[in-house]
């Protein structure tokens, strides 16, 4: 079995990863804020269940985020997206991207027998949503998972949830006949002679 190593980790906390719209910050507990208000909408959780967090609720689980899993096999990966063209001009620090958060993606990564294991997610605000943003992230996270060693991806999607599905279909992912907590389960896998995924770049 491949432990995750310690450079896995480390570069989930720092990454920033952009693309041709996006730039994906690492977590941090001062988008609680903000994060609160792009996650307001009940109907993000018509899928899902649970309500819209309070930016207290937000504080409390971004700083058990930022300090990691307890578990030194597995390591959490959780990025904000920012839109670019939101951002205040010519700057990347992450305060210029205030009021541009769509949303977030997010990644648990664990060993596996011929590699490392990741299963992931994402959410766009309802106010964002329709511009290509959730698809254009997970390919971003998908890319970045692949350069770390990462050989099996897994998403959870509500059977009726078509819009999330559409984003799994988009980075590779395939439905299989497993069911978890009433919810289907993606899954693609590395057969050593795929390409990772278009969509994604580090930045310094």
């Amino acid at each position: 079995m491949t432990s995750v190593s310690a450079t896995v980790r480390s570069a989930a906390s720092t990454a920033v990863i952009g693309t041709e719209r996006l730039t994906l910050l690492p977590i941090r507990v001062a988008y609680a804020e903000e994060m609160a208000a792009v996650l307001s909408d009940p109907a993000l959780y018509a899928y899902t269940g649970g309500t819209p967090p309070t930016t207290e609720e937000l504080r409390s689980r971004y700083a058990r985020q930022v300090a990691g899993s307890p578990d030194p096999e597995v390591v959490w990966c959780n990025w904000m997206i920012g839109i670019r063209e939101e951002a205040q001009a010519g700057q990347r620090s992450a305060e210029s991207f205030a009021g541009s958060l769509a949303g977030y993606v997010q990644a648990t990564i664990g060993p596996d027998g011929d590699g490392h294991t990741a299963e992931i997610a994402w959410v766009v605000g309802t106010a964002r949503q329709g511009r290509g943003i959730a698809t254009e992230a997970a390919r971003a996270l998908v890319r970045w998972l692949k350069g770390q060693g990462v050989r099996t991806l897994v998403a959870h999607i509500h059977p009726d949830h078509g819009a999330s599905a559409a984003v799994a279909k988009a980075v590779g992912l395939a439905p299989t006949g497993e069911r978890h907590d009433g919810e289907v389960r993606w899954r693609w896998r590395w057969t050593g002679d795929q390409r990772p995924a278009v969509g994604g770049r580090a930045m310094s």
